[in-house]
């Protein structure tokens, strides 16, 4: 690996620093006569809004800060590889590329929940924003990962809502729901007496058609709507179980590759999409909620205060259990508890 790519490597894990570097407006003239295509595999179905919002923005972006020059080609969940799979994919170099949620990681890195979102803990979308790149989440997981070879860069932060086709007004409602989840959510909704289980997005909105599954959580409202779910779930609720982030891996072997100012370009388009996404995201919440009440006649309703209870206190066991895994762990704890503590909410 050469030195520019290390002195690369470093900038990135030292957070938000470099959102304030533009990409630049043209690459260097010869760069054209070596076009660079990536495939790159994502989690993501093609229906959902961020194949084309996220995924799709960024490559249309790179391929227009680089005049042609560097291409990503685009594949929904499942045409290689789906969830957990994709992790090792993009480590083995068949794809230099993938998009997933950190939660996949847990096999990988200590920190992959942490990274994902722990339930029950921000309330807002910039407070883990601040977390993840002012405050060192993402620099964590980076130092588990790039001793693999490999290097995540977080793609936006969402909030994480659950859509039903039950009405739930008790914690006996809510209890043997079956929820499609995943990650520390898992353990979360588990613990608040709910039945949820792992499903891939490519085979979700089947799974609630018919009747695998009662609810689900894909994001909040903008998952929900261009995943179909309030087709078949028509009770929306809040408060948002927590936030939570998408992210983008790279193979290191391959991004070494480029030309500097390729993989510069790169690096520095998927660190400004972060903040542009994550606060576009929010924009779309308020949107995608009105459309739905109006025209998917979802009823927007609050989780019963016997419900929120549970699931406060399943938020402080899964925060001290996910700290036990070692040492960079507690770290991401504590920086969880840290600004948690000056917001005043513990």
């Amino acid at each position: 690996m050469t030195e520019t790519t290390k002195l690369n490597r470093r900038a990135m894990l030292r957070g938000a620093g470099l959102a304030a570097v533009a990409a630049p407006a043209l690459v260097g003239k010869g760069i054209a006569a070596g076009k660079v295509t990536w495939r790159v595999q994502s989690h993501w179905p093609k229906s959902s809004s961020s194949f084309d919002g996220s995924l799709g923005a960024l490559a249309a972006k790179l391929e227009e800060t680089t005049e042609g020059a560097f291409k990503l080609e685009t594949f929904g969940d499942g045409e290689f590889a789906k969830g957990a799979d994709i992790y090792p994919l993009v480590r083995k170099g068949v794809v230099p590329m993938g998009t997933l949620a950190a939660n996949y990681l847990t096999d990988h890195a200590t920190t992959a929940n942490f990274a994902y979102g722990i339930p029950g803990t921000f309330r807002e979308s910039w407070e883990f924003q601040y977390a993840t790149k002012q405050l060192g989440l993402e620099a964590l997981i980076n130092e588990e990962l790039n001793a693999d070879g490999m290097m995540l860069m977080t793609e936006k932060v969402l909030p994480v809502e659950i859509v039903v086709s039950k009405k739930i007004e008790s914690a006996a409602d809510f209890k043997g729901l079956k929820i499609r989840s995943s990650g520390a959510m898992l353990d979360y909704l588990s613990a608040a007496g709910a039945a949820p289980q792992y499903i891939p997005g490519a085979e979700l909105y089947q799974a609630l058609s018919s009747g695998v599954v009662d609810g689900a959580h894909w994001g909040a409202a903008v998952g929900a709507k261009s995943m179909s779910l309030w087709e078949v779930c028509k009770y929306h609720y809040k408060p948002a179980l927590g936030f939570s982030t998408d992210s983008w891996v790279v193979n290191m072997s391959e991004l070494d590759k480029l030309e500097p100012e390729l993989r510069d370009t790169l690096i520095n388009l998927m660190e400004t999409r972060f903040y542009q996404r994550s606060t576009e995201y929010q924009a779309l919440e308020v949107k995608a909620l009105t459309s739905g009440v109006a025209e998917n006649g979802i009823e927007v309703s609050q989780l019963p205060k016997d419900v929120l209870d549970i699931l406060a206190q399943a938020s402080t066991d899964i925060m001290t259990k996910e700290a036990e895994k070692g040492e960079k762990a507690a770290k991401a704890k504590e920086i969880y508890l840290g600004l948690m503590g000056d917001l005043g909410y513990v």
